[in-house]
């Protein structure tokens, strides 16, 4: 991401944010409500482009493609980057068909392959055991934890190479949530991963590289333990340490 600026009509929301993201990393987006942590983060499959007063200045680059560039096409883009959102948002199908589901949309038919994709999918998302025997079953009658990581197992279906998080635990009781907390430090093993939370623990628990964000800047953007022991910036100490007002 280089020199990137965001508006909304004349809210500038975004202001000059350069970075760079590594693979098989997990960066943590930090920093207190409406400072521009999920415009950030939504940049990257490009849904802010559904709101009409967005606009967009600077470079946002996965594996050197321009992404907002003419020539992309927008469902190659979204292959490329899977999303999960803060409450579980499983489709009212059945638990199969949940992780199916991006397949059939990119135009894959072949039974074998969905099939061996969704346990594929289900077992990174450690969820197959649980719900081998019920895969023809509403996803609705599963646990708000189990939700939240079948719709991981959606995102990891079409085998994205970024995987971006808001707020993933924030529904969650403290057990799912360690769940997801586990979960994220698997799959970083496979795929690089964003995440936006509000719980600073959370955040020096699961994350290599640490971005505090305030009033749509970046402040500072290092490596989590740096950020958390020492940071640079007076601001970022005084968020980190609950002395922000």
């Amino acid at each position: 991401m280089k020199d990137v600026n965001v508006w909304y009509s004349d809210n500038h929301a975004l202001k000059n944010i350069s970075m760079t993201f590594e693979p098989n990393t997990v960066t943590a987006l930090v920093g207190p409500s409406g400072c521009g942590k999920s415009t950030f983060l939504r940049l990257f499959n490009r849904m802010n482009d559904l709101i009409s007063s967005f606009r967009l200045e600077g470079m946002v680059t996965i594996d050197s493609q321009n992404i907002y560039s003419k020539e992309v096409r927008l469902d190659e883009i979204r292959k490329k980057v899977g999303m999960v959102f803060q409450k579980p948002n499983p489709f009212p199908k059945s638990i199969y068909e949940n992780v199916a589901y991006g397949l059939r949309v990119n135009g894959t038919s072949n039974k074998k392959i969905i099939d061996e994709t969704v346990e594929r999918s289900l077992r990174q998302a450690t969820l197959w055991d649980e719900v081998k025997d019920s895969l023809k079953k509403s996803a609705m009658i599963l646990s708000g934890g189990q939700q939240q990581r079948l719709c991981i197992a959606r995102a990891l279906a079409v085998e994205p190479k970024l995987i971006l998080m808001d707020e993933p635990a924030s529904a969650l009781d403290p057990i799912s949530t360690a769940h997801i907390e586990e979960l994220i430090l698997e799959l970083k093993k496979e795929f690089t991963i964003i995440i936006v939370t509000h719980n600073l623990q959370q955040a020096g628990r699961i994350s290599d590289s640490t971005a505090f964000f305030y009033l749509g800047e970046l402040i500072e953007y290092n490596l989590t333990k740096k950020i958390f022991l020492n940071p640079d910036n007076e601001r970022t100490q005084n968020y980190i340490t609950g002395r922000f007002s």
